[in-house]
C-alpha cells in the first residue's frame, strides 16, 4: 500500500474481517472512535505511529515495511530513454 487511505481500508478490512466494531477497537487502543473511523477513511493525516500500533496490536497485525524499488538518476533515466525502441513514425518528419 502506498498511501494513507489504502492504509485505512486494510486496517477497516482486516477490523471487518475479525467481526470487530470500531468502538471496542478504539477503546482496546485507547484512541476515540472517531479517530479509528477517520483512519479507516483516510482523513487522518496526523495519525500517530503510536496509535497505529495500538490499533494493529488489537487487530493482532503487525506493520511490515518494503522496499519498492529505488529511482534512477535523471542520466540513468535518460540512458533507458535513448536506448528504448522507438515506435515506427515517431521522429519522423514525414
Amino acid at each position: 500500500m502506498q498511501t494513507l487511505q489504502e492504509l485505512g481500508q486494510a486496517v477497516a478490512q482486516l477490523r471487518s474481517t475479525r467481526r470487530l466494531k470500531q468502538a471496542d477497537v478504539a477503546e482496546r487502543a485507547g484512541i476515540s472512535a472517531e479517530s479509528l473511523s477517520r483512519l479507516e477513511r483516510g482523513r487522518s493525516p496526523e495519525f500517530g505511529t503510536r496509535k497505529l500500533l495500538a490499533v494493529l496490536a488489537v487487530l493482532s497485525a503487525e506493520l511490515d515495511v518494503i522496499a519498492t524499488g529505488q529511482t534512477g538518476t535523471l542520466d540513468d533515466l535518460r540512458e533507458e530513454r535513448a536506448q528504448a525502441p522507438r515506435p515506427r513514425g515517431a521522429g519522423d518528419d514525414s
